[in-house]
């Protein structure tokens, strides 16, 4: 079966963590994620600038590690991304700033990722949000 992940919490609230667990799971069983899109707060995960405590798990590190290793399409939302100073070099050159926070393996794009992940999945899961 094929699914596709939104993710809107950020790295440190316990639905990032569940959602990669689930994810992993997803793989474990012999299933396909044909993307993972991070939404809202969720855009904090690709950030570089997170920093975990080092008493907690970096749930960041390891959803950059996931992606990587699976060779996962990471799709960060460009307006929540911007909206929150989470930037690639595109971006960052765009609007004239120095921080640079968001590189492999992740891509910022619009919502219609989203909406053609849902498209090409056979589930859409999301985690985290109001």
């Amino acid at each position: 079966m094929k699914f596709a992940i939104a993710l809107f919490s950020p790295p440190h609230a316990p639905a990032s963590r569940r959602a990669l667990r689930f994810a992993e799971a997803l793989l474990a069983g012999g299933h396909e994620i044909v993307r993972v899109f991070f939404y809202r707060d969720g855009v904090y995960s690709a950030s570089s600038s997170v920093v975990a405590p080092q008493d907690e798990l970096d749930v960041a590190a390891q959803w950059r590690a996931f992606i990587e290793q699976h060779r996962l399409d990471g799709v960060v939302c460009i307006a929540a991304a911007l909206r929150r100073g989470v930037l690639n070099t595109e971006e960052a050159r765009r609007y004239g700033r120095e921080a640079v926070s968001v590189g492999a393996p992740w891509e910022l794009s619009g919502l219609g990722q989203l909406h053609e992940a849902a498209q090409l999945a056979d589930r859409l899961v999301c985690f985290g949000g109001d």
